[in-house]
């Protein structure tokens, strides 16, 4: 993939793409540690845009813009306290508008969507004061190089001040989630293989086997039945491509009840 580079001004933001974990993602200690020593290096944002697993939605779409809606609680079968967080950060409809622009195409909103687990059960934990303007972005489609080219697009908003999230899981099958077992478990060998994979590959800024894994990583479809957990990367390398370079940084690993955490920090 052709690679771009400009001077980074001050207030250029990085871009991410982390492993956003399920709602008990709270109550763990070490996890929710790194969330926050990775969200102590990084300079606050003027506002994020946060590209979760758990929206696909086909034209591009934004959730509310114009004023706060409740988050998505989507998942089932927790304690009821999961459904009582709250995270009522600001919009951001000049970031809703800047988005429109960039993309070009069609763009639709979706006043009536708040954040879903993807984007505020990590934000919690590195923005606490939820006092940072989010907007949520769907996924319109899991074709690699399409979401690739959303990121590309994107770029631009990194030097506005822009925090750019990719949020999934570097390996997700939740075959392997037993809460029954500790946290900190060995993983089943094919989540540790395709993390080891993840991590060698992005190391060497090999972008167009991240975007074909599914024929070059061990154990792909094990690690990921289906796909829209690996996506989000997907847009967080467009991004760095076309606006510095993919130069980047581990800020999280380890596993989680057999899922691999592993997280990086691209600029």
């Amino acid at each position: 993939m052709e690679q771009t580079t400009s001077p980074a001004p001050a207030d250029r933001q990085p871009v991410l793409y982390l492993s956003h974990g399920a709602p008990p993602l709270a109550d763990d200690e070490t996890w929710t540690g790194q969330l926050r020593d990775w969200s102590d290096r990084l300079a606050t944002p003027r506002n994020i845009l946060m590209v979760s697993a758990h929206w696909e939605s086909a034209p591009l779409t934004l959730s509310a813009s114009e004023r706060q809606q409740p988050l998505v609680y989507d998942f089932w079968g927790f304690p009821q306290k999961y459904f009582e967080v709250e995270y009522a950060a600001p919009t951001a409809p000049d970031l809703a508008h800047d988005v429109s622009t960039l993309i070009g195409g069609p763009v639709h909103r979706d006043e009536g969507r708040g954040l879903d687990h993807g984007a505020y059960v990590p934000l919690v934990e590195m923005f606490p004061e939820a006092d940072v303007p989010v907007l949520q972005m769907s996924l319109p489609t899991l074709d690699p190089r399409a979401l690739f080219e959303v990121g590309r697009r994107l770029a631009p908003l990194r030097d506005q001040g822009t925090l750019i999230v990719g949020s999934g899981f570097t390996t997700h099958n939740l075959k392997w989630f037993n809460p029954r077992n500790p946290a900190d478990a060995p993983p089943p060998q094919v989540s540790a293989e395709f993390d080891h994979w993840a991590a060698e590959a992005l190391a060497r800024h090999d972008v167009d086997a991240v975007l074909d894994f599914e024929t070059k990583a061990p154990g792909a479809r094990e690690a990921h039945p289906r796909t829209e957990h690996w996506a989000p990367l997907y847009v967080t390398l467009g991004v760095a491509a076309a606006s510095g370079g993919l130069d980047n940084e581990v800020a999280v690993d380890g596993f989680w009840y057999g899922l691999s955490k592993r997280s990086w920090q691209f600029g």
